[in-house]
């Protein structure tokens, strides 16, 4: 459920609310805006608690109950866009941000020719594929540890961030040791393994939608 604070209550209340669904066994997140504090109150079961638990809390101005999934996406509980600064761009404002590259990593004249080709057009980062998700089992499958160091030369060299796509649980912790930001590729969206073990590396990742998903998924 979703609690909004009354405009410029005080850190105390903000914090009482806090506690209280603590106390319960739910985790909270907070959006502190200029003149308004919102509380996310995330749990399995928030669902089988009264608003009233919270609503009669001092400061408290409306609490409003999620149904849906995607709490911390959801308008209820930030009205504006999420945006947050990459190496020093900004993802998710009104600029669109451009992130170019090989879809393979062959070699390095290819990789720094592409790259200092993308950045004089106004791309943000470099991709290239060390690990090629393939169909058939004869082609290409990537460099690997090598197109990793190789991203990594040339990121130095053009002053580009690198994203990277990452397909096995195994080649986490050495795909983070190169790329910037980590990329999921679409058809590796409901890989929660996968996704499981990105998310513990903290790194900015980038989820390509899978092929027919849902909002919800």
């Amino acid at each position: 459920m979703i609690v909004e604070m009354k405009k410029h209550s005080d850190v105390k209340q903000v914090q009482n609310v806090v506690n209280r669904a603590e106390s319960l066994g739910f985790e909270t997140q907070l959006n502190q805006g200029s003149d308004k504090t919102v509380i996310a109150i995330l749990g399995s079961n928030s669902g089988q608690t009264s608003t009233d638990v919270f609503a009669v809390l001092a400061g408290v101005e409306n609490v409003t109950r999620v149904m849906k999934p995607y709490k911390l996406a959801a308008r209820e509980f930030k009205e504006k866009n999420t945006t947050f600064e990459f190496k020093g761009v900004e993802i998710g404002g009104k600029r669109i941000v451009v992130m170019a590259g090989p879809c393979a990593v062959e070699s390095e004249k290819q990789l720094m020719e592409t790259a200092w080709a993308v950045k004089e057009a106004g791309a943000c980062m470099l991709r290239g594929g060390a690990f090629k998700p393939r169909t058939s089992p004869f082609s290409f499958q990537g460099l690997g540890k090598q197109g990793l160091e190789l991203l990594g030369i040339v990121r130095d060299k053009v002053g580009l961030p690198v994203i990277t796509e990452v397909m096995d649980p195994q080649h986490v912790n050495l795909v983070s040791e190169y790329a910037d930001m980590i990329q999921i590729g679409a058809r590796n969206m409901q890989n929660f393994t996968l996704l499981s073990e990105v998310g513990s590396t903290k790194k900015p990742t980038m989820l390509k939608r899978g092929l027919s998903a849902t909002v919800i998924e």
